[in-house]
């Protein structure tokens, strides 16, 4: 199996890019092909030592499509990393394509270059969300900003799909966001949409608020890509400062841990130390840490995409290839196209 990388995407490309693959392809024995400008890409595998015995292979591409660029630039730069990247994964010289570039602009290419899956009207970006007791993907967190029904109930069936066969759950529960657990609750788009897909032979639970998302009280929870990419982005914004902030409180001296001994539920003060509790706060910090997840998978689109941040660095470009390579080791293009069927 071979993973196409695309070296030219990020705001720290192509240098944390080349530097995630080297060490994935030195730890895990990962095939790669870097895409991108050759004399750049080589350069910077230059730096990494000898990676002559690495199974790494490079792919030139005269273009790149910068990270303020989008559609347009997609079209005009039939040579950029990213066609090229997805011209090696149609041709089948590669099983999945990893881009930290702009994800406008990869969407856009992954439709230009692989085409969607048939039935899918709106390809999607979906996202584990970490702070859930149970797996939880939220679908879509970018890619369509404005939305019909229809498109929702796509996205579900999406979602349902990849919690199957990613999650390992038979049935799994299906919910929409919403400011109210009621039916009428919503706006139209939402309340539109709430009776197909509780037509739709769905595992459907109903409207999921936003305090409910981390509760566990579905595993798809379904909403258009303006308000997804809010929740997820602000879930990362909190998860940063509480992380910071506890950090900080442990290693900032005696007052900073006397004041947040105060601030801990009853419940924590029962702990014979607060050294007890630090693992937990590391195991916590590194569960809800985007780096380890690395990527959104691009459902819908008739091969395996993965989106990662722009701001990824050399954690997450290993974590998004990791991502990219499990997915397709799953087959999740054919389980969509089985659903949408």
């Amino acid at each position: 199996m071979k993973i196409v990388v695309d070296a030219m995407g990020g705001d720290h490309a192509p240098g944390v890019v080349v530097a995630g693959a080297v060490a994935e392809a030195r730890e895990r024995g990962t095939a790669l092909i870097l895409v991108g400008i050759e004399e750049v890409v080589r350069r910077e595998l230059a730096k990494r030592g000898d990676t002559a015995s690495l199974p790494i292979e490079v792919v030139h591409a005269s273009e790149v499509v910068e990270m303020d660029e989008h559609t347009n630039a997609v079209r005009t730069k039939k040579d950029s990393s990213l066609m090229v990247g997805m011209r090696l994964v149609k041709e089948g010289k590669a099983e999945a394509f990893a881009s930290a570039g702009n994800s406008g602009a990869v969407m856009a290419a992954a439709l230009f270059g692989l085409g969607r899956i048939k039935g899918v009207e709106r390809p999607a970006l979906g996202s584990i969300y970490p702070a859930s007791p149970e797996p939880c993907l939220i679908v879509d967190i970018g890619a369509n900003a404005d939305c019909k029904p229809e498109y929702l109930v796509q996205f579900a069936r999406m979602g349902a799909a990849y919690a199957r066969l990613m999650f390992g759950l038979p049935n799994p529960k299906v919910g929409i966001v919403s400011n109210g657990e009621e039916a009428d609750k919503g706006s139209m788009l939402i309340r539109e949409t709430y009776p197909l897909l509780k037509e739709s032979g769905l595992n459907f639970v109903g409207n999921v608020e936003g305090k409910d998302i981390g509760k566990g009280l579905a595993n798809v929870v379904v909403t258009d890509g303006l308000v997804g990419n809010v929740i997820i982005k602000l879930s990362e914004g909190l998860f940063s400062f509480i992380t910071k902030y506890l950090k900080r409180q442990f290693t900032g001296g005696l007052r900073n841990k006397a004041g947040l001994v105060l601030m801990l539920p009853a419940a924590v003060l029962a702990l014979p130390g607060l050294a007890l509790l630090w693992p937990s706060v590391r195991e916590m910090r590194k569960r809800i840490d985007w780096r380890e997840t690395g990527g959104a998978p691009l459902l819908g689109v008739n091969g395996v995409v993965v989106i990662g941040h722009g701001r990824s660095d050399e954690k997450a470009i290993r974590s998004m290839i990791r991502m990219a390579e499990q997915t397709a080791r799953q087959d999740l293009v054919g389980a969509i196209a089985a659903e949408m069927a």
